[in-house]
């Protein structure tokens, strides 16, 4: 089980519709998540920054390059797009995170 991390931009003022649209997270969606292999997938908001810090636990890190060829994907990253700092095919602008330490 690998971890992975990553952190996105949400743009200011829409701190609420955030939480609003995760806490309706859509079950395809969530299937999807799931049967990709993602486990205890967790974001934080840094309120001084608005910055997203997301992590989860993947049982193969390289199946996650196959969401954005998933149609639920796409329309859920359409339905996103006007909240926070996305790319041109609409995906969330995300970095990746090195981790640098880890306590079991």
């Amino acid at each position: 089980m690998a971890r992975v991390a990553f952190k996105m931009q949400l743009y200011k003022g829409f701190e609420e519709e955030y939480l609003k649209r995760h806490e309706a997270l859509w079950p395809e969606l969530e299937q999807l998540l799931k049967q990709t292999g993602i486990s205890e997938y967790s974001i934080f908001l840094d309120e001084t920054t608005n910055s997203l810090f997301g992590v989860l636990k993947a049982t193969d890190p390289k199946a996650l390059d196959n969401l954005p060829a998933q149609p639920v994907m796409q329309k859920w990253w359409a339905y996103m797009k006007d909240i926070m700092e996305s790319n041109p095919d609409n995906s969330p602008v995300s970095i990746p995170l090195k981790e640098v330490f880890y306590l079991p």
